[in-house]
């Protein structure tokens, strides 16, 4: 049970021990009494903690202009509710994470929401956070975190928590982490990633040389690297093997079937070797008596398996197979392969046309190395931090390289612009229209160069938005409050606002998919809406192949006919779709007919 829990929940096991009084606050129930233990506390962990219990009343909007079809997946809205929006649909279902969340420096541009006891819609409410064009006010929900603030790093944990505990939901059992940090909260995010993920599951502490010149510290050293931890989700993760960087030392003068090979020294030359590996070898040139990188018995069966090669003085070396080889382990240092700062600036620039529009991107060389040993060709990576799009871009160039299809989702805050950036000046308005124009120049640039290998390549654009459901409230505990709901709910769906560009339904088809976990990406494929009896019914095609039909049109028995004929998996349908004196009776007909033929029915 023990085991089960410290997979399933890490953060409740301390010291191997299970720690109750989490468990009760991870149930809801207030801590009463602090034991001593080991564990990583700040003031607000309490509350932070309670952001990860909240169900989001969110979906995510297409664009208008989106693709029919798309590979990767941009979303601006605030990641710890994009993050909820996302758990139906992705739990368990991301192989990589790359994250370069604020650094909390004290200068930089972490930002924080003020009260962490509200849900976004609350503070909204309250505080009216959104300007005349719909932009995140960051003067009114957020406020800049100094080294001066009494909470200056229980703030950016705060803030950290909920984010990487969703964040570990959608990764795949085999999944992994990577997190790119300096030393203002490293030694905090490893001790915090060791509650979320379990100490057992720590894989690296990568040190990356992020500049050539370094920064001078207030200490008196240039500091020229940043921290990249690594984690699993579980011991089930796996991790690429690297390029043989040594390829062309492969060679094959003996035909060996197994094709290419390089050979080693069997010479042991360590000492403290045990007495068993000191032996006689009968070489070409006479016997040779050495201490060896193996027995007797193993000597012989390398031997007679041809493993074994002898130089023209007689030395023995075996043979390292490049088929079996596999690659190289990665290392925790990186370097001069993985690009530094001033690249990832001359990058930005280069594809933007202007200097100084983003600061300190990071370089797609390093986020590329991250994915060659995190993700596979045709799995799925998120960047919930995605500033000015560094890991899409990686990750767009990398499939062109590499014949992959994995595919990307990138989630960025419209924070606000300031005024006299660089970045407002060259006509962008927030971090997000950034991060959208570098994704959409890295596309059509591959697009220009390669047209017949890249008709496909596209970037779907979603926004964050209210639900087009309403709420059920779970406070209703009277009589009368309860009828109120009741009567609220004989028609699920709000009150429809659409666009010629967009109709309503589309939003609410959107939304409907994500519900039924076919992700966002879900929505480019639907078909066009075909008419049944007079009704607009949207067809999808579900990861398994089965057919789904969503309608939104008021119910006639000539659409069920219809319905039953078309033999989906399964039908979803709003509540308000069943109209008239006899509409509970339809609407139970219906599911009943529907159960007969094994045809699902999802009523909203």
């Amino acid at each position: 049970m023990l085991a089960l829990l410290a997979q399933t929940a890490p953060e409740l096991m301390s010291d191997q021990q299970l720690n109750v009084a989490k468990l009760q606050e991870l149930l809801g129930e207030d801590r009463l009494a602090s034991d001593e233990h080991y564990e990583l506390s700040w003031a607000g962990k309490t509350a932070a903690r309670r952001e990860i219990q909240k169900t989001s009343s969110h979906t995510l909007r297409p664009d208008t202009n989106n693709p029919a079809q798309a590979q990767h997946m941009l979303i601006e809205g605030e990641n710890l509710e994009v993050l909820r929006v996302l758990q139906k649909s992705y739990y368990g279902k991301v192989k990589m994470i790359y994250i370069d969340p604020p650094y909390n420096t004290g200068n930089d541009s972490f930002v924080y929401p003020d009260n962490y006891s509200e849900t976004l819609d609350e503070y909204q409410r309250r505080t009216g956070e959104k300007n005349e064009a719909g932009f995140l006010n960051k003067q009114n929900l957020w406020k800049k975190n100094s080294k001066e603030s009494g909470q200056y790093h229980s703030a950016w944990l705060s803030m950290m928590y909920p984010r990487l505990y969703l964040a570990r939901n959608l990764l795949r059992d085999d999944g992994v982490i990577f997190i790119s940090i300096d030393d203002n909260e490293a030694a905090n995010l490893k001790v915090l990633c060791d509650e979320i993920f379990g100490s057992e599951n720590f894989l690296a502490n990568i040190v990356w040389r992020r500049t050539v010149s370094g920064a001078v510290s207030g200490q008196g050293f240039s500091v020229s690297h940043d921290h990249i931890f690594c984690y699993s989700k579980s011991e089930k993760s796996t991790l690429g093997r690297l390029a043989v960087e040594d390829e062309d030392k492969y060679k094959n003068p003996d035909d060996d079937p197994r094709g290419p090979y390089k050979t080693q020294k069997l010479e042991r030359t360590l000492e403290g070797a045990r007495p068993t590996m000191t032996f006689e070898i009968a070489t070409p040139v006479g016997p040779i008596t050495k201490t060896w990188a193996c027995s007797p018995q193993k000597f012989q069966e390398l031997l007679s398996d041809n493993r074994i090669v002898f130089s023209s003085s007689g030395q023995p070396y075996y043979k390292q197979f490049l088929s079996e080889y596999g690659g190289r382990l990665p290392d925790t240092w990186w370097e001069k392969s993985q690009g530094n700062n001033q690249e990832g600036s001359k990058e930005l620039s280069a594809l933007l046309g202007r200097k100084n529009v983003f600061t300190n991107p990071k370089p797609t060389k390093l986020i590329k190395h991250a994915l060659r040993i995190g993700c596979g060709l045709s799995d799925i990576c998120l960047d919930f931090f995605a500033g000015s799009g560094t890991a899409a871009n990686a990750v767009i160039e990398l499939n062109h390289e590499d014949g992959g299809t994995r595919q990307c989702i990138s989630v960025q805050m419209p924070e606000v612009l300031d005024e006299d950036s660089e970045a407002y000046k060259a006509g962008y308005r927030t971090i997000a229209d950034i991060t959208r124009a570098r994704i959409d120049k890295v596309i059509a640039k591959l697009q220009a160069e390669h047209p017949d290998k890249t008709a496909d390549l596209a970037c779907a654009h979603f926004t964050l938005a209210p639900s087009n459901f309403k709420v059920w409230r779970g406070d209703a505990n009277s009589a009368e409050a309860l009828r109120e709901q009741l009567q609220l709910f004989q028609s699920a769906e709000k009150q429809a606002i659409g666009t010629e560009d967009q109709p309503a339904q589309t939003a609410m088809l959107a939304e409907l998919l994500l519900k039924h976990g076919l992700g966002a990406l879900g929505v480019h494929a639907i078909s066009k809406p075909t008419d049944m009896a007079g009704a607009t019914v949207y067809s999808v095609l579900m990861p398994d192949n089965r057919l789904m039909l969503l309608c939104f049109d008021p119910y006639t028995k000539a659409l069920k006919d219809e319905l039953v004929q078309a033999k989906p998996a399964q039908v979803v349908m709003l509540n308000s779709c069943f109209v008239g004196p006899k509409a509970d009776e339809l609407l139970s007909n219906l599911q009943l007919e529907l159960a007969g033929l094994e045809i699902g029915l999802t009523v909203i």
